[in-house]
């Protein structure tokens, strides 16, 4: 493929936001200098410091920037100002939920692999969890979080809807990755009880005939929870409405040994968002120790969007190659053996831009490599 020019919207967001996108441009950049790209970067303000600057979670600039964009990096939004405060009536999570509406965000698209070097750092036997690699579709535009809202005296309510189309969109899509990986989709339903389950289990059963070579079955939510910790290995493909694939693919993330390791996209008809799935985690803002690597491979998704399949192949290659030599942040090691957050960022950069034949040695990454890039 040719040369690319695109037009990134940057949301760095609350907390730890800033510093892992940050990273996650330098690797951008890194491959931009080595295939020749040319990627522009408009960063903009959403959550707790977008309320603080404007007071508004999502300001108009910010909107119209990503409407105007190839594709979004999102960092993270959250403040415990806000967490602990249940009667706010803007919070930055709103900002989060308009941009979703109003780019019709309807799918996100999380992946969860067991790393093998990383194994020991799940809670969870490795045995039960080596070679685990799942590939979540979470609808993301409709359900609860979207229904009619609202209180009456002492009663409160959040309506649940879901329509057909809302439904077959996604399923679609969940589908074709499940044929392109070893052909298998669970639905997770509690359609036992559940109306709306009911309904995305008859859409799910109608379109299933369109793909012959994938087999389906079908999950209570309270069964995949407890699947999920019992055999991860048993799932390719999981497709689930709203709420069901925030918790469960929260849940599902210690598979992988910590938060800081998980990427995602949210897709819609014509845009497409790439975020980590951690939260803001505002304990650690400034302290350079965060872990990169869920938004670096949020990046990786993004030139994987972009049609950049090499591009996208060398940076998980790169982020495999900080995992081999124990280039980790301290999420993942003794303090004693920790790595920063620009060290690990700048590692990956330079792996992708130098290749695995000019590594520096252990010292100069320590001293940090910025300079190098």
């Amino acid at each position: 493929m040719g040369v690319l020019t695109k037009k990134i919207a940057v949301l760095p967001g609350d907390g730890i936001g800033p510093e892992v996108c940050q990273e996650a441009i330098r690797v951008l950049e890194a491959v931009c200098e080595k295939f020749g790209h040319q990627f522009t970067f408009d960063t903009q303000l959403m959550g707790a410091c977008a309320i603080d600057a404007t007071g508004e979670p999502l300001p108009a600039q910010s909107l119209q920037a990503c409407l105007e964009a190839d594709a979004i990096l999102l960092g993270a939004i959250g403040d415990p100002k806000y967490d602990h405060d249940p009667t706010a009536t803007v919070r930055p999570e709103q900002g989060l939920l308009k941009l979703r509406k109003s780019l019709g965000l309807f799918a996100n698209i999380r992946p969860v692999t067991a790393y093998d070097v990383l194994l020991p750092y799940s809670p969870l036997k490795e045995a039960r969890i080596a070679g685990a690699d799942m590939l979540f579709f979470r609808e993301l535009t409709g359900g609860i979080y979207f229904g009619e809202k609202g209180r009456q005296g002492n009663t409160a309510y959040d309506h649940c809807t879901y329509s057909r189309i809302e439904i077959l969109r996604i399923a679609r899509l969940a589908f074709e990755a499940a044929e392109s990986r070893r052909k298998k989709l669970t639905l997770v339903d509690k359609a036992n009880v559940l109306e709306t389950s009911r309904l995305w289990r008859e859409v799910v059963q109608e379109i299933a005939g369109d793909y012959p070579g994938v087999a389906v079955d079908y999950l209570y939510v309270d069964n995949a929870a407890m699947q999920l910790i019992l055999n991860p290995k048993q799932f390719d493909v999981i497709l689930t409405e709203n709420m069901f694939g925030d918790i469960l693919s929260d849940e599902a993330s210690v598979i992988a040994g910590s938060l800081g390791l998980l990427p995602s996209a949210s897709v819609g008809e014509k845009a497409a968002l790439f975020e980590p799935i951690h939260g803001s985690y505002p304990q650690a803002k400034g302290r350079n120790i965060a872990n990169p690597i869920a938004t670096i491979l949020s990046a990786a998704m993004m030139l994987e969007h972009f049609g950049l399949q090499t591009e996208a192949d060398l940076v998980k290659k790169a982020v495999q190659q900080a995992l081999d030599k124990k280039i980790l942040t301290p999420d993942l090691t003794s303090p004693a053996e920790a790595y920063t957050t620009e060290q690990v960022g700048t590692f990956i950069a330079y792996f992708v831009q130098e290749g695995a034949d000019d590594l520096p040695h252990k010292e100069n990454i320590e001293v940090g490599m910025s300079t190098i890039i």
